[in-house]
């Protein structure tokens, strides 16, 4: 009896361990073994469009197309600037001669002449009169190219100054040997003896010499009339106002005292004349 229960159990544990082998492999096979390939399924939805992707590289360039056909005529543009004058070009081929003239009248040219005579005689008598104006009645001497005037008012140098400045002209400057001696024979036919002409002690350096220039502030270089006593002491003090120049009748420049009134003599410039400014002074 016993052996039996032994057998009994034996196989009941035999069957166990075989139907617990084959659970196992079941189990085995399901998790590690593909299954049997299943029907194909339907097509599904389109999807929505995806984001624009990024711009790739380019690509090599292509090759020359064939050229165009030539286009319209476009718009006629605004005229450009004008050029440079060329140059003169070779003289043309003499024209044709022209018909012959009628024949000219007689000329009297004997009454033209003697009424060019006639002008000739009256703008004489006109210069004439106006120098007779000007040198007697108004009592101007003149140059080529200024006139010069006496002015027999006794005023002091700066009065004197100011008085030719308003007849619209300046005191005389003789800057030449040659105007010099007109404006002293000028004095001296007035019956005088000196006057203010234009020069004047514009600076003095340390020592008291003074620098003379003209009335136009011009220096005096290359003339000067000053007197044998002027030669010998040309020093003039700081405090001396003897800083004024008078024209004696004799020709010769003096020292004089700006504070003294004597007569003067003014100079006035002449008007351009055609073709040309003003010229030298006289």
């Amino acid at each position: 009896m016993a052996g039996r229960c032994n057998i009994r159990l034996l196989v009941l544990c035999v069957s166990l361990t075989v139907f617990n082998c084959v659970a196992s492999t079941e189990v085995c096979t399901n998790s590690f073994l593909p299954g049997a390939k299943g029907d194909q399924g339907k097509v599904g939805e389109e999807g929505d469009q995806g984001s624009l992707g990024k711009n790739g590289r380019p690509g090599p360039p292509g090759a020359l197309g064939e050229r165009g056909l030539q286009g319209e005529a476009g718009r006629t543009g605004k005229m450009g600037p004008m050029g440079d004058e060329g140059d003169k070009g070779d003289p043309g081929l003499d024209g044709p001669s022209g018909f012959k003239g009628k024949p000219g009248t007689t000329c009297d040219c004997s009454r033209y002449r003697k009424v060019v005579g006639q002008l000739d005689v009256s703008v004489g008598k006109l210069s004439n009169a106006v120098k007779f104006v000007k040198n007697v009645i108004l009592g101007l001497m003149e140059t080529e190219e200024r006139y010069y005037l006496l002015v027999k008012e006794p005023r002091r140098f700066r009065e004197a100054s100011v008085n030719c400045k308003l007849r619209g002209g300046s005191l005389a400057m003789p800057k030449t040997s040659n105007t010099n001696r007109l404006m002293a024979d000028y004095v001296s036919q007035a019956g005088l003896t000196r006057v203010y002409i234009g020069v004047q002690v514009k600076s003095k350096d340390t020592d008291g010499a003074g620098s003379y220039m003209f009335a136009d502030s011009s220096p005096l270089q290359g003339f000067a009339a000053w007197g044998q006593q002027q030669l010998l002491n040309p020093v003039v003090s700081p405090n001396n106002t003897s800083s004024c120049v008078e024209l004696l009748s004799t020709g010769t420049w003096a020292h004089a005292d700006c504070e003294a009134a004597m007569f003067f003599m003014c100079e006035f410039p002449k008007s351009r004349r055609r073709g040309g400014g003003r010229g030298g002074r006289g």
